[in-house]
């Protein structure tokens, strides 16, 4: 994927941290604040690059801990206030007052930080499959796999072990797109096997904290309002259920809409026709507000 530079900041602690920035031809409208997932990176938004960048700018950061961002000393501080801290230094060096969050899974939840925060920031936003309540399920799910190295001797190796671990999440996808999630994944090591890309500590701080219930999120929903706001749910999702689903849409209110896209579970990768849709949907009332 061409058509951006790599950018560099520092976080408040000292980390040196990578984003992707892709071009977009009008100033005047807002960038695209790309938050990804617990274990993804960057590289989860090149779909979306492909095809909005050019009409729009796209800010893709790699958190602490991934991909070409640096591993933080101490493994506590892989958590959302902290990320929300870094990306707030990062707004701040590259002067962005107002945007539109993207947020999928861990990156909705700093979305929802940033809107109980600086509100006025939000000139949209996108929750991917994340609310203020995530099923134990899914939660189960995920600390079974952050965290376990992996290596595989190629890439369509490290392709199948995706589809065998998560075959229930994308039941549709052939040979070719798991391939494609897998480089946007896994990284080549010095030895050419190919491993996980990102510090397997991020583990840490959700094992520790293990099912104990945490801030009461839903107060936070009521930030979301007035601001255009899509949620995408995957309608075998395992973490955001279809009842907390409709409770944010209903707590927000009129300006959001809810999306759930068929066949994908946790989650949508934002290239689905059903998704791009709903996507081009919420730009179009950005540019209208």
């Amino acid at each position: 994927m061409s058509g951006y530079n790599d950018g560099y900041w520092w976080s408040p602690d000292g980390l040196r941290l990578h984003y992707r920035d892709y071009e977009g031809g009008d100033d005047g409208r807002p960038p695209l604040l790309c938050l990804p997932g617990l274990t993804r990176n960057a590289r989860d938004f090149e779909p979306l690059a492909g095809r909005l960048a050019g009409e729009w700018r796209l800010i893709c950061p790699d958190m602490r801990g991934r991909a070409e961002s640096a591993y933080a000393k101490d493994a506590m501080t892989y958590v959302p206030l902290t990320y929300l801290q870094d990306i707030s230094r990062l707004l701040a060096d590259l002067a962005i007052t107002r945007f539109v969050a993207v947020g999928t899974s861990l990156g909705g939840i700093i979305t929802m930080l940033i809107a109980a925060t600086h509100r006025e920031w939000l000139a949209g936003a996108l929750l991917n499959d994340v609310g203020p309540v995530l099923d134990e399920g899914g939660l189960d799910r995920i600390r079974s796999y952050v965290g376990v190295g992996q290596s595989h001797p190629t890439w369509v190796h490290a392709a199948r072990a995706l589809a065998e671990a998560n075959g229930d999440v994308y039941p549709g996808y052939d040979l070719e797109q798991w391939l494609a999630m897998a480089k946007r994944l896994y990284r080549l090591n010095s030895g050419g096997r190919v491993v996980l890309d990102y510090d397997m500590k991020i583990a840490e701080p959700i094992r520790a904290m293990g099912s104990e219930a945490g801030v009461d999120m839903w107060p936070v929903m009521q930030a979301f309002q007035g601001i255009p706001t899509l949620l995408l749910r995957g309608d075998r999702s395992d973490l955001l259920s279809a009842a907390t689903a409709r409770r944010m849409v209903d707590t927000i209110g009129a300006g959001a809409e809810l999306t759930t896209v068929p066949g994908v579970g946790h989650a949508p990768a934002l290239d689905e026709p059903e998704s791009a849709a709903a996507i081009d949907r919420l730009l179009a009332r950005v540019l209208h507000e």
